[in-house]
């Protein structure tokens, strides 16, 4: 019998727990704690850091539970709480039972916020009132179909940590010269791919950063599915704006994809309530530096660092509804290599 739970804290919000169940689950107190969402690798290292996943794992002879059943309720369940974080006080199922091929919720319980707050029908007044999860949601919001200018097909979303052996792969794939454009400097393959650099990449913090990644529709079909566009947002200390990186695949640069990325981050930045996006760029880059200025961004030379500094300011000329992205978006009837 196990537990799979979630309770507020003061500090943090929805804090999610996991453990061994039944009426002496106080009494034992073999559980592990995160913070939600989880995804399928940080529900098994909850599950491994507690003292009944050896007995899980099959002893004495017994089958093993269904391991993998399990994580996909941990994961399930921790979608819940987050999607649901504004009503959900506290909620459980205990006990959970769990066989060798199987996994049955024999009693649950839920506990509702105080209904002074259910009652507020402003969503934001709401908010205020309750306290926030300490990890933003995934933002499901951004997953679109796009259709190139030679007419492939790819998928925007926002980056997950699943997606580290996706971008190694693309590494691969990045000429010296694209790496040295967006980059500045000739980082090597080893650096760009390494696993302790990766983490921070693809591990993001959706309260600071927002990071889309574009997929081949087609080539994921099939088993190799293939990473060929990337744009991140990067929140400054100190102050409401936001850094900007786009960076294509050379055998997809010139079909508009990263003209739609930086879009895309615009509108991100305009929802966030950011005052504006910056980015700097070199000189020879002129693709991006006409992209962006197509986009509204001014551009401005540093003689002395030998770079162009652009700037978008969001109380001057950003476009506000989705028919003007994508009139503006249709103005790109030209091939340009970003």
């Amino acid at each position: 019998e196990l537990i799979v739970g979630s309770s507020l804290d003061a500090q943090f919000g929805p804090v999610m727990l996991f453990g061994l169940g039944g009426t002496l689950v106080e009494v034992f107190q073999d559980s592990s704690i995160a913070l939600p969402p989880l995804n399928s690798n940080l529900a098994h290292l909850m599950m491994k850091n507690t003292k009944i996943y050896t007995a899980l794992k099959g002893i004495r002879g017994r089958k093993s539970a269904d391991i993998a059943a399990i994580e996909k309720l941990i994961v399930n369940f921790s979608h819940l709480v987050m999607d649901k974080w504004m009503f959900i006080k506290e909620i459980e199922i205990n006990p959970l039972l769990t066989t060798h091929d199987s996994v049955i919720a024999l009693d649950a319980r839920v506990i509702l916020h105080d209904s002074n707050m259910m009652e507020v029908d402003d969503e934001i007044s709401r908010q205020t009132q309750i306290i926030r999860p300490a990890i933003r949601p995934y933002p499901a919001q951004y997953e679109q179909h796009w259709l190139s200018k030679k007419g492939r097909v790819l998928l925007i979303r926002a980056i997950m940590p699943e997606d580290e052996p996706l971008v190694v792969d693309f590494h691969k794939r990045i000429s010296e010269e694209s790496v040295y454009t967006r980059w500045m400097s000739n980082m090597q393959y080893d650096e760009r791919a390494s696993h302790s650099r990766l983490i921070r990449v693809c591990h993001v913090d959706y309260d600071r950063d927002i990071a889309l990644v574009a997929l081949d529709e087609e080539s994921c079909a099939g088993k190799n599915c293939k990473l060929v566009a990337a744009g991140r947002l990067t929140k400054m200390h100190g102050k409401n704006v936001a850094e900007f990186s786009v960076l294509v695949e050379d055998d997809w640069q010139g079909e508009g994809l990263g003209a739609k990325l930086l879009l895309e981050l615009i509108k991100h930045g305009e929802a966030d309530g950011l005052d504006g996006i910056e980015g700097i760029v070199l000189p020879t880059n002129r693709a991006m530096i006409h992209v962006a200025e197509k986009m509204g961004f001014e551009s401005v030379y540093d003689k002395e660092l030998n770079v162009v500094k652009q700037y978008f300011s969001y109380k001057e000329a950003a476009p506000t509804s989705k028919e003007d992205y994508d009139i503006q978006l249709r103005r790109f009837t030209c091939p340009i290599n970003i």
